[in-house]
């Protein structure tokens, strides 16, 4: 039996939430990336927007493997801010996203426990709200299909998908439908079981190449 490659999962979109602690607001942004650059970019622009912030503290994870990560802690006491932002993502296995939590200050003094605490909280805080994205191995299974019989095989691949892990690629149409499905490797073999009882033995499916895909999770 195959086991399959598991991935850290990602984000499907920005999500922002403001933190207030002892009259300091928190404002967290997360925000999906698919580079380093592109986190500089974002942490760039939060910068540019709330420039009269005292602080904009900042973690990233990068990579298919997450195995790529930066924190920053500008300008707040050593490990207190960047740190726990990125421990927050780890925690969660994360990657593909970065995590700014701008500060302005209210005049109270938090001390180092209450900084970590403020940023573990905006940081998770924010990420709650987040959709996630998975990321699976999965193999391509093309099923081509008379026109007349696209809608019918069509809704059989939706159900099918919804229960076995896969998701739905691209339609075609050409001399004829071709219907395309990403399945776990495990679940080709039923799939094809699936196909030949549905329509009889007079359909079968092709089996291609193999990707990581993302997958939205459900809520």
């Amino acid at each position: 039996m195959t086991t399959e490659r598991q991935y850290p999962a990602t984000i499907a979109a920005p999500v922002e939430h403001e933190l207030v602690v002892k009259k300091s607001r928190f404002l967290g942004l997360a925000h999906p990336v698919a580079s380093p650059e592109e986190a500089e970019a974002v942490i760039a622009r939060v910068k540019k927007q709330a420039w009269d912030a005292r602080h904009h503290c900042v973690a990233m994870v990068t990579g298919l493997l997450g195995d790529q990560a930066r924190s920053s802690d500008d300008g707040e006491p050593s490990g207190t801010a960047g740190m726990p932002i990125l421990e927050v993502i780890r925690r969660r296995e994360l990657t593909d996203v970065v995590v700014v939590v701008t500060r302005y200050f209210g005049g109270v003094k938090l001390g180092a426990g209450g900084l970590v605490r403020a940023y573990s909280s905006a940081a998770s805080e924010t990420l709650d709200l987040a959709a996630l994205v998975r990321r699976d191995t999965l193999t391509r299974a093309t099923l081509v299909v008379p026109h007349a019989d696209a809608g019918r095989y069509d809704n059989l691949l939706r159900d099918w998908a919804g229960s076995h892990g896969a998701t739905l690629g691209d339609q075609t149409y050409g001399a004829q439908a071709e219907l395309e499905l990403w399945v776990p490797p495990s679940e080709l073999e039923r799939l094809q079981a699936d196909v030949a009882s549905a329509s009889n033995g007079s359909l079968a499916v092709a089996v291609g190449e193999e990707r990581v895909v993302d997958v939205p999770v459900p809520r």
